[in-house]
Formats: structure tokens, C-alpha cells, sequence
């Protein structure tokens, strides 16, 4: 593995004010509803410290953003354009809730985050420092460079110990690729892990949201390339094929659950992938992860031989191998 460390961990207050307006709405209980979890205790503590402004507009607009069913990365999109501390933004997104930008600066004010946040900062820069131990001289790029070419962008980590509790998000922005990041969850209503007593999780959390936004950008990029080929049906679940019914949703989410499956064979051990894999077939119906493990195996392979310069001079055999590997795996 390199030594040359290609990720660099930061605190953001514009992620933990998002988060501190998302726990005064009743996202902490749907969570729970969609999946049942113990919490960070700083994360309860500001549950509990935020309940008397429930009802603030920033609060309000922030509920109304979740019952519509908004993508949380958007919101955090929307944050991480925002200037700190005056909180202003440039060009205010059509969803946004009127005067959010206004109602968001008077609950960081009116809530006092900035005292919450200065009584809570023990908890918070254990997370920082315990990621830092994570990535150091831990490189994703060259990795990543196989099969999707070369990556300008910046690596960017925040460990966010308060809310979304049970989900990564990421956002990419002004030359950087960002994932906000929980702890990883344990059983039950156990708190979660600290950030360095499991590698592979925070791995594959990092590269998994590195890889969504990469893969996006250059199916965009290769849109009129790709459209011939996603006429071939891919092989998987109809479970796989509901949660993701396009061809480029697919092929999202099998490359990244595959990369990361690949990266850990390869810079920690086998073990660490099958586990992986294993998790992935059982919680998101990934029944072909499996086979598209091999075939990207093969794919990188054959891209070291030569024969290929990027993943998009090998798309168009990619769903043939993809049907040929999952028969394979499944004898």
C-alpha cells in the first residue's frame, strides 16, 4: 500500500449544524423505525439539549424538506455551500424553505450551538483524532485510478457523531469529494464503535461514497456511450432491480459494493471482503455482488495487461461477463 495518505479528516460546523437541526426533527425516530440502533451519546445529549426549539422555522423547514422526501446529501450539499459563520449562500436552491438561510442562522444563535458545541468538544475531536489514526498514510486514488482514470478532486472525511446516525452521505463540492460518516453501528441498542476499532468499516464507508460520486459523474461524462450498452439487461434481484430500477443505478451500486469488496481483499485481507459481501447480499438483496466482484477482478486483470485503457473501453463486454460470472458463482 502507498504511504502517500490521500485523505484528510476535518470538523465541520456546517455538517454539525445540520445535524443539530435534523435531531430536533422526528428524523432520529424514523431512523430508528427503518432500523432499530443504538446512538452516540452525544447525539442523545443533543436531542435532549435541542427539544425546547422543536418548533423553530429552522426546525420546521428542515421537517418539511423530510416529509417531501428531499435526499439528505442535497441538504448537506446545500450546508457545505454555505459561508462560516455569517451563513450566507450565493445561489439559493429552488427547494430550499423561504428564508431557511435566515432561520438557520437565528436557531445557531437562539440554540446557542456554538457554547453546546465548545461544552461537547471532547467527543468530537476523539472522533477526529480516532479517523486521523484510521487514514494515515491510507491512499484511495491509486486504487480508484484503475477505473475511473485520473482524480483531481480532494478526499475529504468528517466523522459526524450526532445525526444521520445510521447512514453516510456524500457531497461533491468546489473540487472536493466529501463523506460525512457515522460511527459504525453494533447490536441492539449498544452505542456505536469508535471510529478506529474497526479499519474495514470506515474503509469502505469512505471509498463506497468517494466511488457513488465518481462512477455518477463519469456515467454522465460517458452518457452517449453508455446508452447502447444499458439496453442489456443486467441479471439481478427483482428485490435489486425495485430499490434500483434504472440500468445506471444498477451498475452504481454493484461497482461500488464491488470496489469496495476488491479494495479490502487487497489492502487488508479476504476475510474482511467475504465478510463484506456477505453483509451486502443479505441487507441490500445484492445477490449478483459476487459475480460482479469477479468480473471486476478479471477487468483489473486485464487493465494491467494492457488490454484496457479505463472501465469504458471495457462496458460494452461488461454485461455478457457479468451473466457468464453470475452463472459461475452460483453453480
Amino acid at each position: 500500500m502507498s504511504t502517500q495518505q490521500d485523505v484528510t479528516v476535518r470538523l465541520d460546523d456546517r455538517v454539525r449544524l445540520m445535524s443539530a437541526v435534523l435531531a430536533a426533527t422526528d428524523w432520529p425516530e424514523k431512523s430508528q423505525e427503518r432500523q432499530p440502533h443504538g446512538t452516540h451519546a452525544h447525539s442523545r445529549a443533543t436531542r435532549k439539549y435541542l427539544d425546547p426549539f422543536k418548533n423553530h422555522p429552522a426546525v420546521q423547514g428542515m421537517q418539511s424538506l423530510i416529509n417531501q422526501g428531499a435526499p439528505v446529501e442535497a441538504i448537506y450539499n446545500f450546508a457545505l455551500k454555505m459561508s462560516w459563520p455569517k451563513m450566507e449562500i450565493t445561489e439559493a436552491p429552488r427547494w430550499m424553505p423561504p428564508r431557511w438561510d435566515e432561520h438557520l442562522r437565528d436557531f445557531y444563535g437562539t440554540a446557542n450551538l456554538a457554547k453546546w458545541w465548545k461544552d461537547e468538544d471532547g467527543p468530537w475531536q476523539n472522533s477526529f483524532n480516532e479517523s486521523q489514526k484510521m487514514f494515515k498514510g491510507v491512499s484511495f486514488k491509486p486504487f480508484l485510478n484503475q477505473f475511473i482514470g485520473d482524480i483531481s478532486e480532494s478526499l475529504i472525511f468528517i466523522p459526524n457523531i450526532s445525526f444521520p446516525t445510521e447512514m453516510e452521505v456524500g457531497v461533491r463540492l468546489n473540487g472536493e469529494l466529501i463523506c460525512v460518516a457515522p460511527p459504525r453501528l453494533a447490536w441492539g441498542d449498544s452505542p456505536p464503535w469508535p471510529f478506529d476499532e474497526d479499519r474495514a468499516y470506515i474503509h469502505r464507508s469512505a471509498l463506497a461514497q468517494y466511488g457513488r460520486l465518481l462512477i455518477f459523474d463519469f456515467l454522465r461524462t460517458h452518457a452517449q456511450e453508455v446508452a447502447p450498452i444499458a439496453e442489456t439487461t443486467l441479471p439481478v434481484s427483482d428485490q435489486f432491480r425495485a430499490r434500483y430500477p434504472t440500468w445506471q443505478e444498477q451498475f452504481t451500486n454493484l461497482f461500488v459494493a464491488a470496489a469496495c469488496a476488491l479494495y479490502l481483499e487487497t489492502h487488508m485481507n479476504k476475510k474482511e471482503a467475504d465478510a463484506y459481501i456477505l453483509m451486502e447480499r443479505k441487507t441490500q438483496g445484492m445477490t449478483i455482488l459476487p459475480g460482479m466482484v469477479s468480473v471486476m477482478r478479471r477487468y483489473l486483470s486485464e487493465y494491467e495487461a494492457g488490454r484496457y485503457k479505463g472501465l469504458i473501453d471495457f462496458l460494452p463486454v461488461f454485461p455478457k461477463q457479468l451473466r457468464v460470472a453470475n452463472r459461475i458463482v452460483t453453480l
